[in-house]
């Protein structure tokens, strides 16, 4: 006797069911409330220095879910820190990483699609897993650094 192929699919389906559902994992993902605190960690430290920046956290698809922009901060932040965040979160690694290697000479590092060689864009982790990226633009490179720190430092933190 011959089966329907929607009927075989269906029956494959069901038996392979627990063993496909088994492959599945969890993950954190960056919510509203989470780049909110990060931020304000970020913010805080710009404040204490007396730097005005533009602050955005991003998913771990690269999606802004924050971003702010402190009174008096160039508008141009607002591409560079976007792009900062993307480029940590594209490559899984600091800014900082692109911008030493252009400077010891790997100009193939322009090439790369999103990288940006500018210090201040910082992958965030929560639990050993990457779960979005910060970008800070608005005062210099290393400064812009130093406050996405603390924003990746209260992610950490996070429960």
């Amino acid at each position: 006797m011959r089966f329907p192929s929607f009927l075989v699919a269906s029956l494959a389906a069901c038996l392979l069911g627990g063993a496909l559902s088994a492959q599945l994992g969890h993950k954190r993902a960056m919510t509203l409330e989470a780049a909110k605190q990060i931020a304000a960690a970020s913010e805080a430290e710009a404040r204490k220095n007396n730097w005005n920046v533009v602050i955005t956290v991003v998913d771990d698809g690269g999606n802004v879910v924050y971003l702010q922009r402190m009174d008096e901060t160039q508008i141009g932040s607002v591409d560079v820190a976007i792009g900062k965040a993307a480029s940590a979160i594209k490559f899984k690694r600091p800014t900082k990483a692109f911008e030493d290697a252009l400077k010891g000479g790997r100009q193939a590092i322009l090439g790369l699609p999103g990288a940006l060689p500018v210090e201040g864009g910082l992958p965030l982790m929560h639990e050993g897993k990457i779960i979005g990226a910060i970008g800070v633009s608005g005062v210099q490179s290393f400064e812009d650094a130093q406050i996405a720190k603390a924003g990746a430092d209260a992610c950490l933190k996070m429960k």
